[in-house]
């Protein structure tokens, strides 16, 4: 019997989710620009991250709907971190009151918790976190190769670990259900430094740019909490594991470099990222 597509309900840069039959699951199917090998090691990592007893969807086969590869999942009943953040955006802006910086507007206390529970497992068969990043690297745009070498250079200077990473801490990736966090999407999961993940997480948050069709007042909130999202969320991580700020900072180089091989960046985000990366370099030299 051929199970048939209900309606679709989310949609990342990689694959689109659909509804199934069983209202349990839902199904993710791979854009044309994914393969078939990433699919398969998306399941193969959060199998792994399953049977660690972590928070995240229970994945249960490969699936080909109508010549779309695609993976079938528990189905997660909650709301993402980012719809919550453009909802309390939306509200404060309506309250007309000035914004109270020390309000947690994107969950920064939950999100390090979480990444806190995943790094404290270190397991076998992932990939290299490490070689990952390089691979990154070495394709950025915007970099000329020099940079691209220093920035290496730094990255091999680090220590090493084998601790298991997310490898895309987004807002959007984590989902509410009664208050506890649950993850998806990982795709880019590696075994690795924690301070890798994090500094995703610092960079994202200091220079994202949200796109154009979230509510102008989401915007004027992130941009007003930036700095202080970071600061709680490192906070609550360097409260649970003692890894703080200082221990990530030589990691942001790296992660800006990788970011600009993201599937879609902004041009306003694209130089702020750079800027980041030549000003880091710079000061390493001088």
């Amino acid at each position: 019997m051929i199970k048939k597509l209900g309606n679709k309900i989310g949609e990342g840069g990689c694959g689109e989710v659909f509804e199934w039959e069983d209202e349990s699951k839902i199904v993710k199917l791979a854009k044309p620009t994914t393969s078939t090998a990433a699919l398969q090691a998306e399941l193969h990592h959060c199998r792994i991250a399953w049977e660690c007893g972590l928070p995240v969807p229970q994945p249960f086969e490969l699936v080909n709907i109508e010549g779309r590869s695609g993976i079938l999942f528990e189905r997660i009943y909650g709301d993402s971190i980012m719809n919550r953040f453009v909802d309390r955006a939306i509200e404060q802006s309506k309250l007309q009151q000035p914004l109270d910086v020390f309000d947690d507007y994107v969950d920064a206390r939950i999100t390090a918790r979480l990444f806190y529970q995943i790094h404290t497992h270190s397991v076998p068969n992932m990939p290299s976190q490490r070689e990952n990043i390089k691979y990154d690297i070495r394709r950025a745009p915007y970099l000329p190769e020099a940079d691209k070498a220093a920035v290496i250079a730094q990255l091999d200077q680090l220590p090493m670990k084998q601790q298991l990473c997310h490898g895309d801490p987004n807002p959007g990736n984590i989902l509410l259900r009664d208050n506890d966090a649950v993850i998806i999407d990982w795709s880019n999961a590696s075994t690795g430094n924690p301070e890798a993940d994090l500094a995703e997480y610092i960079v994202m948050i200091r220079y994202a740019i949200l796109p154009p069709h979230l509510p102008c007042e989401a915007g004027v909130v992130l941009n007003a909490t930036r700095e202080a999202s970071i600061r709680m969320f490192m906070d609550e991580y360097e409260r649970l594991s003692g890894v703080g700020y200082a221990d990530i900072d030589s990691w942001i180089a790296p992660i800006a470099a990788r970011k600009l091989t993201a599937d879609v960046i902004t041009e306003e985000e694209r130089n702020l990222l750079v800027n980041e990366i030549r000003r880091r370099l710079h000061s390493k030299s001088s």
